[in-house]
């Protein structure tokens, strides 16, 4: 992996784990020679984990819409900074510049660039790891509704390997690297995989 994409909170969250952990995972890819891609925002966790990744010597792509950028939130000491014309091309953007995916905690704007890589994954529109950083079981209560879906018939038990998770960020990267991708398209119900 030479560029991972992290998805987290433009909102700092009230623990103060969670900028622990952000920051964690910046220093962490830069001491890899990981590229890090984020929403380019200088909120939040979003402004924490890019910091920190500089900090330590580390590339920076920010992809943030102008809309963004009028308001005054983007950063502009990037390694690059992409100014896309919406949240669409955004997401496509910072989808294509990476090779794998983090979220850490966040909220809606997380959980949505989160399940569209997901769904993307499942649809076979790529074959990259994505991971949850699921520090203090934050992400434990998605856990349990994606096992809900899954008990339900709703998610197929062979696609809830398209992501993995990690307690820490080392545990975290190390479940990516680990992780071999599935063929993901061959467990679509048989309706859509026909018209595939």
């Amino acid at each position: 992996m030479k560029k991972v994409c992290v998805y987290c909170g433009a909102n700092p969250g009230n623990k103060p784990i969670f900028a622990e952990v952000a920051a964690s995972v910046g220093k962490m890819l830069a001491n890899a020679d990981i590229g890090l891609v984020y929403g380019g925002g200088a909120v939040g966790l979003m402004n924490t984990v890019a910091q920190a990744t500089l900090d330590a010597g580390g590339e920076v792509i920010g992809v943030i819409p102008q809309a963004l950028i009028d308001l005054e939130v983007g950063r502009k000491d990037l390694t690059q900074l992409h100014v896309t014309p919406d949240m669409h091309t955004r997401k496509a953007k910072m989808a294509e510049l990476s090779d794998g995916f983090i979220a850490l905690p966040g909220g809606f704007g997380t959980l949505d660039e989160l399940f569209e890589m997901i769904t993307w994954a499942q649809l076979g529109f790529h074959q990259k790891p994505i991971a949850l950083v699921n520090v203090e079981g934050f992400y434990d209560p998605l856990l349990q509704m994606i096992d809900h879906m899954t008990a339900s018939g709703f998610v197929r038990s062979q696609h809830r390997g398209l992501f993995v998770h990690g307690t820490t960020p080392t545990q975290t990267l190390a479940a990516m690297r680990a992780w071999q991708p599935i063929d993901a398209a061959k467990w679509l119900p048989t309706t859509l995989a026909a018209k595939g």
